[in-house]
């Protein structure tokens, strides 16, 4: 197995309160419903495992499932980072963060995240990989952005 890691940012001033943003990133049924290639999310207390349909990278079909440690500062923070059960062995994990600040607008929201997978894969496959995988990751965010719009009924400032 060969460790791969993409990353990704994002900021855009939401034309929507902090609350409303923040009530929808804190439901693990909101975040599974509103992100690509997520069939489900589990909350276990501040434990949420993760669970994503089939991808695939240089043809070999992955379905990651992973578990975060989420920590929450009220209206202001979400940092997740990869934190598997005592003695299980997770291959995908994602490391981040969602921060809400006001903005004239509405709320400035910024995210930044890594995902990385262990892949029966060679490492000189290395950059075919991780170009695959960014592809993968923008367009997630952008349909997680859309649908994010969506839920909320606005549009981006």
């Amino acid at each position: 197995m060969t460790r791969f890691s993409a990353s990704t940012e994002a900021t855009a001033v939401v034309k929507a309160t902090r609350q409303e943003i923040w009530d929808l990133l804190v439901d693990p049924d909101a975040i599974a419903e509103m992100t690509p290639f997520v069939k489900r999310i589990t909350a276990d207390g501040e434990h949420w495992r993760w669970e994503m349909s089939g991808l695939e990278v240089l043809g070999k079909n992955v379905s990651p499932a992973f578990t975060e440690k989420m920590t929450f500062t009220d209206l202001e923070r979400i940092e997740f980072r990869h934190d598997p059960p005592e003695g299980a062995t997770e291959r995908s994990a994602v490391e981040g963060w969602y921060q809400l600040s006001d903005a004239d607008e509405g709320t400035h929201l910024a995210t930044n995240l890594e995902i990385t997978l262990d892949l029966p894969l060679p490492k000189v496959s290395s950059k075919a990989v991780t170009a695959t995988m960014s592809g993968v990751i923008e367009k997630m965010g952008d349909r997680f952005s859309k649908n994010l719009l969506e839920r909320l009924g606005t549009t981006e400032a």
